[in-house]
């Protein structure tokens, strides 16, 4: 299909050492010609890089650049492409950008190199959104699992998925096109064991909890009353000097959060107001702040200060508990004056016991069965939520004794959502809806 040439700055704006710049089209090749001239009687070689000067209209250099060529369709889009590499920074990219416009290139729309590789087949949707989420990726995590999913993760599972649910189409296919030769109490049973097999194997892939770890990072808040200590573990876990430690009570009066990485895992770690009941209004806000930290949090580090007795606020937190939380005894480097069964006993002071902490936050925070093979997109999430709801209902079908048929057209319903995971049954609407959360030049 013919379409308009398109060109990009594909690097990242602000200062840097080089930028480049990248087309794609039907006219790739006229316009490179007219924008570079290489060096001495060099001349350009599809897929080697040349050296020579980036040129205006009337042969004027506009930049010392390598340039390639790169002939359809073994490219990133399957179109003709070519790639300007010039000086870091805004201005050199910007000329070498408005000469390809000159010579008669558009400026891409975001995402638009991609989305001519989905339409020109050579990614399916779900490999195309892996692209944007290798780009966004914020852990070692998030990048594993959007490279799988890159690799054709997502789209493999889905195919396997569906092949299964032809199968079982075929079989009550079958069992209605000839009553007499096949069972139908036998392909029942057979269809029903098959869809508990794939029902079990699309829900282990789809946890949203599991996804929006990858995804998003996990929320860690430290939670205590005032001097417990958990400035200073914070500091611990940073292994740097982050939050401002003191002796003055009521120091920490907002919530302050710094990244980490767990296991691979990106988590936010939140030191918050020591919780108390204060008169102070400025204290106050900081601790309805800690408060609405700790319930959204993922991980609850209850931290107490083994060198003085258990306060009412400290109790107050320990009859809260869930789940979530760790209990933590800070300052075991003091002489002891109160404990807790289970706690991790720790300094943050000294360093005793912190590596331990960081194991079982680790361990809280893991994803379990490996990120690599997860479904990660929310949009993912959803149409394997609606296949399974569809398969939910073709196995009641079967269990209450109606007839086989009925239960092909909610598997018929299941694999058109699957369908739609790798945009094989995507609605022009849904993929431009993709393609707009894209970076330019990508």
């Amino acid at each position: 299909m013919e379409r308009d040439t398109i060109c990009a700055v594909a690097t990242a704006p602000g200062e840097g050492g080089i930028a480049i710049v990248r087309g794609s089209g039907a006219e790739a090749a006229r316009i490179l010609g007219g924008c570079f001239r290489p060096e001495g009687k060099g001349a350009l070689v599809p897929r080697r890089m040349t050296y020579g000067r980036a040129v205006g209209a009337k042969g004027e250099e506009l930049d010392e650049v390598l340039a390639v060529w790169l002939p359809g369709p073994g490219t990133y889009t399957r179109e003709d492409m070519f790639e300007i590499q010039c000086h870091g920074g805004s201005v050199c990219a910007r000329r070498v950008l408005d000469r390809t416009i000159a010579l008669g290139a558009r400026i891409a729309e975001p995402g638009e190199f991609t989305k001519r590789a989905f339409l020109n087949g050579r990614i399916d949707l779900s490999r195309a959104e892996a692209v944007m989420a290798l780009v966004g990726a914020n852990s070692e995590a998030a990048a594993r699992a959007s490279l799988r999913q890159l690799e054709g993760g997502v789209s493999g599972f889905v195919r396997k998925v569906s092949d299964q649910l032809k199968g079982c189409m075929a079989r009550i296919e079958a069992c209605t096109d000839f009553p007499e030769e096949v069972d139908e109490p036998e392909a029942a049973r057979l269809t029903l064991e098959e869809l508990a097999q794939i029902h079990a194997e699309i829900e282990d892939r789809c946890d949203p909890r599991s996804a929006r770890l990858i995804r998003e990072g996990a929320s860690i808040v430290l939670a205590g009353r005032p001097n417990v200590g958990k400035s200073s573990l914070m500091n611990a876990l940073l292994r740097q000097e982050r939050a401002i430690v003191t002796e003055v009570p009521g120091t920490t009066r907002d919530v302050l959060t710094e990244r980490i990485q767990l296991g691979g895992i990106c988590a936010e770690l939140s030191d918050t107001a020591g919780q108390r009941e204060t008169g102070d209004p400025v204290e106050r806000i900081g601790v309805e702040r800690a408060e609405r930290a700790v319930e959204g949090a993922d991980v609850v580090v209850i931290v107490l200060d083994a060198s003085e007795p258990l306060t009412a606020e400290d109790e107050a937190l320990l009859g809260a508990a869930d789940g979530r939380s760790i209990v933590c005894l800070n300052k075991c480097d003091l002489p002891r004056r109160s404990g807790h069964p289970g706690a991790l006993e720790l300094s943050a002071a000294t360093g005793m016991g912190v590596e331990k902490l960081i194991e079982e936050l680790t361990r809280r925070v893991a994803v379990a069965g490996g990120a690599e093979e997860r479904m990660t997109g929310e949009r993912h999430l959803r149409l394997a939520g609606l296949s399974l709801e569809a398969i939910e209902a073709a196995e009641e079908s079967i269990r209450a004794g109606m007839p086989l048929d009925l239960a092909e057209i909610d598997l018929r319903r299941a694999l058109g959502f699957l369908s739609e995971i790798t945009g094989e049954d995507a609605s022009e609407e849904v993929i431009d809806r993709v393609f707009q959360s894209f970076c330019v030049g990508k």
